[in-house]
């Protein structure tokens, strides 16, 4: 077609938890094409973890899998785009030495193994740490008296290592960077305060370091992140048709780019993304009156002081029962589309009863740091006088993938946060009018799904892409999303029905209750 123009368009790739997507957009802001790849992690000497090799594989093939659709749509080979940009799991511990040789297997966000570290970061700075933070692993590193740390020259996270490998620059979008070490959302970096006194406590476990010089250089949203090398156009494109040269812009984590994905960088506005994990992001008006445990404090891609509810489990369970159903089906002889067995289950979930008929399952796969769970273990609980139907088991999956989250949004209530939209997006929202609804009475307000909610970050980051090279001086990403992307955007808002939220609030009192179950058993594992 001759109206694709690849200099207009931006390249989002995004390293999910369990799909590896690359989105390309139109000068619209419109997807046009894409590619993914499927990975899980592994847990590795009781450590979760991707081993780099992987990374690789799964980027070259995402990539290849959109030059692939580029090529079969556009009738074209693709050797340019306008601007990179590189996104993935926030947090975790990716550490080198000086010769760039990875020291200790990638810590994902997923591990819940710093909780010594994280309590006494947190009573130092006066500022919650959470475990997956990478400053608690490089602490909890230094509680163990880790060998590797002799030789620690440089530490990031997925996006920040992959994005050195494509352009040699050792940076992060300032909203990762919040997700690795305290930000001053005053000065745009790192709190200075907080890493003067990180080096005193490393220095009492009789480790001299700056901190500043081992962590990445941090960029806010629209900054010049470096150019493609030639070494880094073969680690994407090994068919070799990709030039050197191209921009990129920042590299950030998930939660930034879900912000971007659904105009949410402004105050007032928030956004849940659900996956694998799921997070509420709300940006900030004001500070909150106290530190939570159970509350990250971050930033949007600009800077801006960001509330964070992160959950490690979210869709695992869900998809688990899923599957078994699609077994059970295709042992009746049933030819079962995935997809469109999600679609009818979603669906049928509405005919559940608004408490779920007393069907309390509890979804941790992995530990769980707002309810202070070290440990994961699946289960369900019912009693004899339960209503065990598959519309109320299915309609208590949903619900126990917002459960956890809900606990954590209900401080910010507390705290009289004052929000004007909510928006949701991820995979979770795909089937419309269901996530939707049971989020709304979740969170108690109403939430909007745009029709590219089911794209999620690698969209966000193609945004990020986009405004790197696209935005005019003095333009802010908020003022770029809301009038050059969002302006039109169809979208569907639900109000909380009373029904759901009273029937959620019942289900939630007795999801708490069986969270006693739930650690009796990890401790027993």
């Amino acid at each position: 077609m001759s109206n694709f123009v690849p200099e207009k368009t931006a390249l989002g790739i995004e390293f999910g938890s369990t799909r590896i997507k690359a989105v390309l957009i139109g000068p619209e802001h419109t997807p046009l094409a894409q590619g993914d790849y499927t990975w899980e992690n592994q847990l590795h000497n009781g450590i979760w973890t991707y081993p780099l090799e992987q990374v690789w594989q799964g980027l070259q093939s995402a990539y290849a899998a959109l030059a692939a659709d580029v090529q079969q749509k556009y009738g074209c080979t693709l050797t340019k785009v306008g601007c990179i940009g590189i996104s993935a799991m926030m947090h975790g511990y990716l550490a080198f030495d000086a010769n760039g040789e990875l020291l200790v297997p990638f810590r994902t966000w997923r591990n819940t193994i710093t909780g010594a570290a994280a309590e006494e970061l947190t009573a130092a700075f006066g500022f919650n740490i959470p475990q997956r933070w990478s400053i608690a692993h490089l602490y909890q590193a230094m509680l163990n008296k880790e060998e590797h740390l002799s030789k620690l020259d440089f530490f990031t996270t997925l996006a920040g290592y992959v994005h050195w490998q494509l352009t040699g620059h050792k940076v992060l979008g300032v909203g990762d960077a919040s997700g690795m070490f305290p930000i001053d959302s005053t000065t745009g970096g790192y709190d200075a305060a907080m890493l003067q006194k990180f080096n005193t406590m490393a220095a009492a476990k009789g480790y001299a370091v700056d901190l500043n010089a081992l962590l990445p250089e941090v960029l806010p949203a629209g900054a010049d992140a470096g150019t493609l090398t030639e070494a880094g156009a073969r680690l994407l494109d090994p068919a070799g048709n990709l030039q050197a040269g191209i921009p990129l812009c920042p590299p950030e984590g998930d939660a930034g780019t879900g912000m971007a994905a659904t105009n949410s960088v402004a105050p007032r506005t928030g956004n849940v993304s659900a996956g694998t994990s799921i997070f509420a992001m709300v940006v900030l008006e004001k500070a909150l009156s106290k530190v939570y445990p159970e509350i990250d404090m971050v930033t949007t891609p600009a800077g801006d002081p960001v509330a964070m509810v992160h959950c490690n489990n979210c869709t695992s369970d869900l998809n688990a029962w899923v599957e078994l159903l699609a077994q059970n089906a295709e042992l009746c002889g049933a030819k079962v589309n995935k997809g469109e067995l999600f679609t009818k289950l979603f669906n049928l979930s509405l005919q559940g009863a608004p408490d779920c008929g007393g069907v309390i399952p509890v979804n941790y796969y992995s530990g769980e740091g707002v309810t202070h769970f070290d440990a994961g273990r699946p289960m369900l609980l019912r009693g004899p006088e339960s209503d065990f139907s598959l519309a109320n088991l299915m309609r208590a999956n949903i619900y126990s993938a917002f459960a956890t989250l809900a606990i954590g949004l209900d401080i910010l209530n507390e705290e009289h946060v004052a929000l004007d939209t909510l928006l949701g997006h991820g995979g979770l929202f795909k089937t419309p009018g269901v996530a939707q609804r049971y989020l709304a009475a979740a969170a108690h307000t109403a939430v909007t799904c745009t029709e590219t909610a089911g794209e999620g970050g690698p969209y966000g980051m193609a945004l990020l892409a986009a405004y790197r090279v696209e935005h005019a001086d003095g333009e802010t990403l908020a003022n770029y999303l809301q009038n050059r992307v969002f302006a039109g955007a169809a979208s569907t808002t639900l109000n909380p029905d009373a029904a759901d939220e009273a029937g959620f609030a019942a289900f939630l009192k007795e999801y708490k209750k069986a969270l006693c179950a739930e650690r009796t058993a990890v401790e027993t594992m």
